[in-house]
């Protein structure tokens, strides 16, 4: 909750572009829609030039991004190892890429 205050703050302000955003899981908790008005906020700010990074498991942010470092395979012990990185259609085709296995499920369907 503190970083959507901290968020709904930086949005206030005169974008001068050039800040970097790091947000940590920012849909937890979220209803669909207010999923959907993050991911528009987050496209504004970086039409404004900044930069947003973010650390998601929500698929439908993950598919937004414009770069994905996905790490894994698997979580815990058996992760922090760059499975796979690029757009979303890289990291959708990367074999081994569990993200890639949901994420290229997601993109088919919106096809």
């Amino acid at each position: 909750e503190a970083q959507r205050i901290k968020l709904a703050y930086e949005l206030a302000k005169e974008s001068r572009g050039q800040t970097l955003y790091v947000l940590d899981e920012p849909t937890t908790g979220l209803h669909f829609a207010d999923t959907d008005r993050l991911i528009a906020v987050l496209h504004r700010l970086v039409d404004l030039g900044n930069t947003v990074v973010t650390i998601e498991h929500n698929l439908d942010i993950v598919k937004e991004a414009d770069w994905i470092v996905d790490l894994g395979p698997e979580g815990g012990a058996g992760g922090g190892t760059v499975v796979a990185c690029g757009p979303p259609a890289a990291i959708a085709a990367a074999a081994g890429s569990h993200t890639g296995r949901w994420l290229r499920a997601l993109l088919a369907s919106a096809a």
